[in-house]
């Protein structure tokens, strides 16, 4: 149940054989990201259990989920840009139904991923489907 723009990133790693292409692709998709403006930077919306500084600022609107989100580590704002293209635009109520860590295997960032950036990657995964059912 991933949305075309998660799949379009499933082609793109597909291409991509080495790891380090595709840690640039992560960190360009990161890269094109707009920055989080300085007033959603405050503690409501920051990610804790995550190594590095990282905010999430949801939005639902008309019963879709969509999030902006920010870090001070790049390879982190490019997860950011991943679970955007994973979550963003999708019935709040489908939200919790997103089998993020299997989506996310198939890209096979778990493999390659330190151990701070996984216990990171799924913090932001549960503030993500937590502010989604708290809303659905």
């Amino acid at each position: 149940m991933a949305t075309e723009r998660f799949e379009a990133i499933v082609e793109d790693f597909e291409f991509l054989e080495d790891w380090e292409d595709r840690y640039r692709y992560v960190i360009d998709q990161g890269k094109a990201l707009d920055p989080l403006p300085d007033a959603l930077r405050v503690p409501a919306t920051k990610v804790d259990g995550c190594a590095s500084q990282v905010w999430l600022h949801p939005v639902i609107e008309s019963g879709q989920f969509r999030f902006e989100g920010d870090s001070d580590a790049m390879i982190v704002r490019g997860l950011i840009a991943v679970l955007r293209a994973l979550y963003n635009d999708i019935p709040v109520a489908e939200v919790g139904r997103v089998d993020a860590p299997a989506e996310l295997a198939r890209l096979g960032l778990n493999d390659h991923l330190s151990a701070q950036r996984s216990n990171g990657l799924r913090a932001m995964i549960e503030r993500i489907r937590l502010v989604a059912a708290q809303a659905a």
